[in-house]
């Protein structure tokens, strides 16, 4: 049976072509962000717990996660936290195969304290956090799953993804990145909530960048102010090698000395005073909030990566976008994906996968049909591949 993949022109101005460019990205410790995590995490625990006891993957969504701040206390010099942050993990698993119990409860928790740990360098994971699981209870017979001769989709639902990033995309993603991942190594003051904002007005870029900073590595306002002005001069120096375009960077535009207002933690999140976080609410499958492209609202993290094409799609809409550019060699400006699935049928055999092309100039579509209809039966080919490649860090969700 062959696969409805459909090629069109992309009528649109690029979009680096156009007047305003607006993306965002919520760093790794933003309470959304770490809804996201800890259900992406809870899901591939659950996954790794299948794949051990039975050799498949069973059923599961852990895509309901909500983070509850806490509350704190935060000083130069060191304050603390007054109540804890609450993470409810929410969803549904498969808890009993054939009479078997299955410990599903400690495996989705020790999963979500130990993502949290990982991300959140000063948040005591025993004292400032309380987890709890409503993760609901299901039963599964394995011979009728093992019995299936195709992996059918679990809803009618669209994936997106598009290619390439922009400059001002990339650099949001990769400053972001550089804060977190980098930077805080040198800089202990940094913490783990970061907002880079980016908006773009012909060749100038402006970064709006929100960092919460940890007190007990702050002992004055002079000190803060310091770091603050060091982020900038470090992001500055590190947009300079992303884009040739004139990069203006504001950090903690909040901030209102004279008030005593600044942008102070105890643990370097926000989500320890008040605020809180959902799945969904946050960065796409590709990492970036991007009104000015192509989205789903559909939350990709904790969603089985077997047949839930709300991940599956998202995730194989952007794979085949950064291919046909990549394969096209320069033929290509820019890619969007559009994939279709319908419920109860194959998920590799979608009702439509929409490719729209916009060739670069001196460039007809039909020199690259061929071979963005190639990109894409190739990917649908290796769909089962999805669960290896993000259980083995290959994928990320967010």
């Amino acid at each position: 049976m062959g696969r409805n993949i459909q090629v069109e022109p992309l009528r649109t101005v690029h979009i680096e072509d156009q007047g305003v460019e607006l993306v965002e990205r919520k760093g790794l410790g933003h309470p959304d962000s770490i809804a996201d995590g800890v259900s992406e995490s809870v899901s591939r625990a659950l996954c790794r717990l299948y794949l051990d006891e039975f050799g498949k993957i069973l059923h599961h969504n852990t895509d309901e996660t909500q983070v509850v701040g806490g509350g704190s206390e935060p000083k130069f010099g060191g304050g603390r936290v007054t109540s804890p942050i609450y993470i409810l993990l929410v969803g549904r698993a498969t808890t009993e195969v054939n009479g078997e119990k299955l410990p599903y409860r400690d495996v989705a928790i020790d999963a979500a304290k130990k993502y949290v740990q990982s991300v959140c360098a000063h948040i005591d994971i025993d004292k400032h956090v309380e987890f709890d699981c409503k993760i609901g209870q299901g039963s599964v017979d394995l011979r009728g799953v093992f019995d299936q001769k195709a992996v059918l989709a679990n809803d009618t639902s669209f994936g997106v993804g598009f290619a390439p990033l922009s400059d001002t995309e990339r650099l949001v993603l990769e400053s972001e990145r550089f804060l977190t991942l980098k930077l805080k190594k040198k800089l202990p003051a940094l913490g783990e909530d970061v907002k880079v904002m980016g908006y773009r007005q012909g060749d100038d870029i402006h970064l709006t960048v929100a960092a919460a900073l940890v007190d007990s590595e702050v002992r004055t306002p002079q000190e803060y102010r310091s770091v603050c002005d060091e982020i900038q001069e470090k992001l500055a120096d590190q947009a300079a090698k992303l884009t040739r375009r004139k990069v203006t960077i504001d950090v903690n535009t909040a901030d209102d000395p004279e008030l005593g207002r600044y942008y102070l933690t105890v643990t370097g999140c926000s989500m320890e005073a008040g605020d809180d976080g959902s799945v969904g609410r946050g960065n796409r499958a590709n990492g970036l909030i991007t009104p000015c492209r192509p989205m789903s609202l559909e939350a990709s993290a904790g969603k089985n990566p077997v047949n839930h094409v709300g991940k599956i799609y998202n995730l194989l809409g952007n794979l085949i976008a950064n291919d046909i550019v990549k394969e096209a060699g320069g033929d290509v400006r820019e890619v969007h994906v559009r994939i279709l699935s319908q419920i109860g049928k194959p998920v590799d055999q979608p009702q439509v996968a929409s490719l729209q092309v916009l060739p670069a100039d001196g460039v007809k579509l039909a020199q690259v049909r061929t071979q963005a209809e190639a990109v894409a039966q190739g990917w649908f080919d290796q769909i089962d591949s999805i669960p290896r490649r993000l259980l083995t860090d290959k994928l990320s969700v967010f």
